[in-house]
């Protein structure tokens, strides 16, 4: 049925932990990778850095957020968060909005992806086709690719529509567990890079990606993700609006493979995710079916 593959969305206090023996089994391939390396290299990740990048990433994703905000996006401490935060402004990549303690990305952070061209010929041969459903269904569509333990917006049509809460950019990232488009990725992605990135993701976790991992390696959720083609998550929390929207994900397969995913958002309070699967997958199906054909096309050419 269409709903097996919402996410659900369950109690914090009543959430099963993660099983020992599925911990070890996200972990083995990191743990194997980590006795294989140089022992220079063991040292890493270095923590300061990964919270680092957490608190540009929260900032990136917010657009304007206080200090408080900025930790519990981040789940940084608070204080380790306040000296992140200043370091960043002093390295003109974040700044506090005149007369108040609000704290945003500058145009700095671009020059973090100078050098990065990938995915050119898919988003030229997409963009057409992400306008056109757009102007057809009214709700914005975007464009997303694998990066780490998250998901980046490559393109997105939240531009050419009102039904909208906010316009999003290229960059914009969510964590590949918390979105439609990063169950799809895990989905349709092949087994070692599944495990790769899982086992990257499981010694950090928090209870809410337990869950998650839980749910993945012994739930049935990839499998369901497989057989229906598309996944949904209602109340969507890494936006910019928490909570206001849901949105559906179907995958971009290119030679067998899954290139990238193509989503589109709408209103949590306006439209029930089954309501939505009905009428919006379809259209959203076409429109990856026929960007998937202009690939192969040009692959011909």
């Amino acid at each position: 049925m269409a709903a097996t593959t919402i996410i659900p969305l369950t109690d914090r206090r009543s959430k099963p932990g993660l099983a020992e023996s599925d911990a070890s089994f996200l972990m083995a391939d990191g743990a194997e990778a980590f006795d294989k390396a140089d022992p220079l290299d063991r040292g890493i990740p270095i923590r300061s850095i990964s919270r680092a990048i957490a608190v540009l990433q929260a900032i990136n994703r917010g657009g304007s957020l206080n200090m408080m905000e900025i930790a519990q996006a981040s789940k940084v401490p608070y204080p380790t968060a306040c000296r992140i935060v200043q370091t960043l402004v002093f390295e003109q990549l974040v700044e506090r909005e005149r007369g108040r303690k609000r704290y945003r990305p500058t145009a700095m952070v671009q020059s973090l992806s100078h050098g990065f061209t990938g995915h050119s010929v898919l988003l030229q041969l997409a963009r057409p086709h992400i306008a056109q459903l757009t102007r057809d269904i009214g709700w914005p569509v975007t464009i997303s690719t694998h990066v780490g333990s998250t998901m980046v917006l490559r393109d997105s049509t939240h531009s050419l529509t009102s039904l909208t809460f906010n316009e999003y950019h290229p960059g914009f990232a969510m964590p590949i567990l918390e979105c439609a488009s990063g169950i799809v990725y895990l989905a349709f992605c092949e087994e070692s890079e599944r495990q790769t990135i899982l086992s990257h993701i499981a010694p950090t976790a928090d209870d809410d990606t337990h869950h998650m991992l839980q749910l993945l390696t012994s739930g049935g959720l990839l499998s369901t993700v497989r057989k229906d083609g598309y996944s949904a998550r209602s109340y969507n929390q890494f936006t910019r609006n928490p909570g206001k929207t849901s949105s559906i994900a179907v995958p971009l397969m290119r030679n067998g493979r899954i290139e990238a995913t193509l989503s589109v958002a709408f209103f949590a309070a306006a439209v029930a995710v089954t309501n939505a699967t009905k009428d919006l997958l379809p259209p959203l199906q076409r429109c990856a079916k026929s960007i998937e054909a202009d690939l192969d096309a040009r692959a011909d050419g």
